[in-house]
């Protein structure tokens, strides 16, 4: 069931005399899952005759962000599900429960499924790096574990990643386990491998760096002609995409069309777009226009069969805990109302959209007494024209104020950034109604009114 549109809300500051001080507040609405688009992102993309995919967590396929998932997508990569060290964390002992339910999951919901990633040099088990191997064992283990795990899904996934980041930023070979111990060939012997596993699955190589023309993609593009040439099996090439706000390269297009070129398919595979947080409007708006460049650059070429997120929300993101200080990379935000990226998204496969309205709901703030050392402050939430099913609201203070108690709200607060969210009994704001949550906190010098951030 679709649910309505998400609202993003603005806070208001109110300053009511020498006491009162207020502070700038993002107001993130809504547990439901929310839509902005009236046609959902994998039907315009079907219609376009391309793939709009996520890569999910087998673990949270269900209410909202199943919801979610199966609706907006038309093709899943599992995040992590598939992975060696996943599925074979010691020898000869499998655990394929994720995988499998992400499988199960995609086929219920009409998606395509890309496995992800079978030779790469992380995420692999610990037997299978602190071992000591010859070339020729190395080589059988890599060819048995891409029989069995192709294998075990053959004929239900469309493409496979079957070599993952092999090279260097200079366009030399990553020197791995694999490159170590087996030479450059590894490549060519895991595409025939996964081609005896599967003969109907689409193979691919995947490499992040590589969305431009540059030393790495060059060196891409020519281990691709080269296999090619060689009757490898290589059908394409995965562009990841992890890009960073304001740098989509200039190329992109060029790049993927003279991949296309050499008569492989070529795929956005991992894409996110990280920025420095906090987030603001600013920011969020730049990084649609980056969402839609990559979309169009992926568009414009045939031979390019769609576009893959790395995670849909920004709860499911492996960004902050990698690049801290940055985040906000997805097309949704944690309490899974779509961004400002999801609406380019969908304009840029042909959809319209409805902007959020603003206003319908707003958080205001204000000290209701102040003393030598501390002081008491509210924050109200109200709606009119709109509802909440929860609420959640930011702010920065300016001058070292420390929140040291909250009641009708969780609060936590980072340096001068503070976030409260609802409790379980208050996460309702009915239409025309409010709540409010209060806190005691502590100031030293001053208490002044900080810059009004809008969401």
């Amino acid at each position: 069931m679709r649910t309505s549109r998400s609202l993003r809300a603005r806070l208001t500051a109110l300053v009511t005399g020498a006491a009162t001080a207020a502070a700038a507040a993002l107001l993130t609405l809504g547990a439901a899952p929310a839509q902005a688009a009236g046609t959902p992102l994998r039907d315009l993309a079907a219609a376009k005759g391309k793939v709009m995919g996520t890569a999910v967590t087998g673990s949270k396929l269900t209410g909202t962000y199943g919801e979610i998932a199966s609706r907006e997508f038309n093709a899943l990569t599992p995040g992590n599900a598939m992975k060696w060290g996943s599925v074979e964390p010691t020898r000869g002992n499998f655990d394929w429960a994720e995988a499998d339910r992400i499988v199960t999951f995609a086929e219920a919901h009409g998606q395509q499924l890309r496995g992800h990633t079978l030779v790469w040099h992380s995420q692999n088990p610990s037997w299978l790096t602190n071992g000591s191997w010859t070339s020729a064992e190395l080589g059988q283990l890599m060819k048995d574990h891409i029989a069995l795990e192709v294998g075990r899904y053959k004929g239900r996934l469309a493409t496979w990643d079957v070599v993952n980041e092999p090279f260097n930023e200079d366009g030399t070979y990553r020197q791995t386990l694999w490159y170590n111990g087996l030479g450059a060939d590894y490549i060519a012997q895991a595409l025939t491998a996964a081609r005896a596993a599967d003969p109907s699955a689409k193979l691919y190589i995947n490499d992040y760096n590589v969305e431009g023309v540059n030393a790495k993609s060059t060196a891409l593009y020519n281990l691709v002609k080269s296999l090619k040439e060689r009757g490898v099996p290589i059908d394409g090439v995965g562009l990841q995409a992890h890009l960073i706000l304001g740098q989509v390269p200039s190329t992109m297009q060029q790049n993927i069309q003279r991949f296309a070129d050499l008569g492989v398919d070529v795929a956005i595979t991992e894409l996110d777009i990280r920025m420095q947080l906090p987030a603001d409007s600013a920011k969020l708006t730049r990084q649609a226009a980056d969402y839609k460049a990559v979309m169009n650059a992926c568009l414009a070429v045939s031979r390019c069969v769609g576009v893959t997120v790395w995670g849909f929300t920004d709860s499911d993101s492996w960004i902050p805990d990698t690049f801290p200080g940055q985040g906000a990379a997805t097309p949704y935000d944690e309490n899974y109302a779509p961004k400002p990226a999801y609406h380019a998204i969908a304009e840029a496969l042909g959809g319209t959209t409805t902007p959020p309205p603003t206003g319908a709901c707003t958080a205001t703030y204000s000290v209701t007494s102040q003393w030598n050392t501390g002081f008491t402050g509210q924050v109200r939430i109200a709606c009119s024209g709109a509802a909440l099913s929860s609420w959640k609201v930011g702010w920065t203070f300016g001058a070292g104020q420390r929140i040291t108690q909250a009641w009708n709200a969780g609060c936590t607060q980072s340096g001068a950034a503070v976030t409260c969210s609802n409790a379980s009994y208050n996460g309702t704001v009915p239409d025309g109604g409010s709540v409010t949550f209060g806190f005691n906190g502590s100031w030293s010098g001053s208490n002044p009114v900080p810059t009004v951030s809008l969401g």
